[in-house]
């Protein structure tokens, strides 16, 4: 790829200013111009790294599309199933080697086709249609930072938009690090996915040992919602990131165990007055402190791989900001354009998960060809965005299971097509032998089965 690259650039030469002295000999060296530029064309590409990642999918829906089919169930039981084709993320990573411990990197995201902005319709709004700045489509600086390595990679530093490795889903995002068609859903969820902010990064490899701490701006509680818990904290209606409040992030991986990776991770921060707005004086003891504690694992080995995440997120004066957001956010009426959410808050969220696959290729000798694989994987997971507070009762279907089956077809190890049956179900309510058409009785969650297809690429280019 290198060379046909340079070849392409020489090729372009021929045509210019510099190509009329390209066979002028350097008195010194007695290089042609045509020579050294070739060298210093070399040099460069071996120093540029471009890549990303992309994904294509299409999902069939048997479940009704309304907003509001938690809140009536019984009246959508039967509604018609619905399709959906999206792009979930393209990206393009492009770094570059300064040399002498300096680097960049940057990865530029288009999510949902990039379209900007995009209209959705709020079921915590009555319905309304609204237009969202930080859902829908999107074009992001998801990284763009400065790395500079000291004692052979052991100690980095790095500052820029950097990944907040929180959570499996975050560290480990890139669609040939999960089997599903979509992101692990519990993760993506209850946390901001990929999460990504302004901030300073210590990190390196010590042996087994990977490390990372991180200096972050608070997320803005203001953001963040019944149904999705901080999902939308680290994201900014504005220009820039308000960072009236810090927060901390720390990662440490350890691989010991061959083929094991095992890692812990954690989040604190306070959430409360990070914004543009100034609370009145029966605020000021309200801090809105954020804690997440997470644990995830890959194991790759025998022709299995198997994943597992748990997280626990714990939301300090949910009540209090609750109700400050109810109080002072104006509610949409008029499609007033007010970015920020204003839904209660769970003081408490959790998500776990398992994902197991087998390369069946592994059994035929005629199919254990290099990078070539079948995966036939199954994945169940629990996430609960309102898993305590005092506004649980209201919310009992963000308390979601889900199970999943599926095939992960790899013809070359940067390609990847995906295929699966996905069963998100609810928990029934215990109405204790009353008659259904007692105003006591709850009706039950419908489940939500789905059929997805989807083809992936990761990989380097350059």
């Amino acid at each position: 790829m290198k060379e046909k690259i340079l070849s392409a650039l020489l090729a372009l030469s021929a045509n210019s200013g510099w190509a009329q002295t390209a066979g002028e000999v350097d008195a010194v060296t007695g290089a042609t111009t045509r020579q050294k530029s070739e060298t210093t064309t070399s040099k460069i590409l071996q120093r540029l790294h471009i890549g990303g990642y992309g994904e294509a999918v299409m999902t069939r829906n048997f479940y009704s599309q309304s907003f509001n089919r938690y809140k009536q169930p019984e009246n959508y039981a039967n509604d018609k199933s619905h399709g959906r084709f999206d792009l979930p993320h393209v990206c393009l990573n492009i770094g570059y080697d300064f040399g002498k411990g300096w680097s960049m990197g940057s990865e530029i995201e288009f999510e949902h086709g990039g379209n900007g902005t995009a209209v959705e319709i709020e079921a915590e709004e009555a319905g309304e249609y609204e237009a969202e700045v930080e859902k829908g489509g999107e074009v992001n600086i998801e990284q763009f930072w400065l790395n500079k390595a000291f004692m052979d990679g052991k100690f980095n530093v790095k500052a820029g938009e950097i990944i907040v490795p929180v959570g499996y889903s975050n560290a480990y995002h890139e669609p040939n690090q999960f089997f599903t068609v979509y992101r692990p859903e519990g993760e993506a969820t209850i946390m901001p996915n990929t999460w990504h902010q302004v901030g300073l990064s210590l990190w390196g490899r010590l042996k087994d040992w990977r490390y990372e701490a991180q200096l972050l701006s608070g997320l803005n509680s203001e953001s963040f919602t019944a149904e999705n818990f901080v999902h939308y904290g680290a994201t900014s209606p504005y220009e820039f990131k308000v960072a009236n409040n810090y927060a901390g992030a720390l990662r440490i991986d350890n691989y010991s165990v061959k083929g094991l990776r095992v890692g812990l991770s954690g989040y604190y921060g306070y959430t409360f007055r990070n914004t543009l707005r100034t609370p009145g004086s029966q605020y000021q003891k309200v801090k809105g402190a954020l804690g997440i504690v997470a644990l995830d694992f890959t194991l790759k080995r025998w022709n299995w791989i198997v994943r597992g995440n748990v997280d626990y997120a714990h939301f300090s004066d949910a009540d209090a900001i609750s109700a400050y957001n109810q109080a002072n956010w104006t509610h949409h009426k008029y499609q007033d354009g007010n970015p920020h959410h204003y839904s209660n808050i769970g003081s408490n969220a959790v998500a776990y998960a398992i994902e197991a696959g087998y390369n069946v290729f592994s059994q035929w000798p005629k199919m254990r060809k290099e990078n070539e694989s079948l995966f036939v994987f199954g994945r169940f997971e629990h996430y609960n965005t309102m898993a305590s507070g005092t506004y649980e009762s209201m919310y009992k279907y963000t308390k979601k299971y889900r199970c999943v089956f599926g095939l992960n077809y790899s013809p070359l190890k940067q390609v990847t097509i995906k295929g699966e049956y996905a069963y998100r179900f609810f928990e029934k309510p215990n109405n204790n032998g009353l008659a259904s058409d007692s105003p006591l009785y709850q009706q039950p969650y419908n489940n939500e089965p789905s059929l997805s297809l989807g083809v992936t690429y990761t990989g380097w280019f350059l």
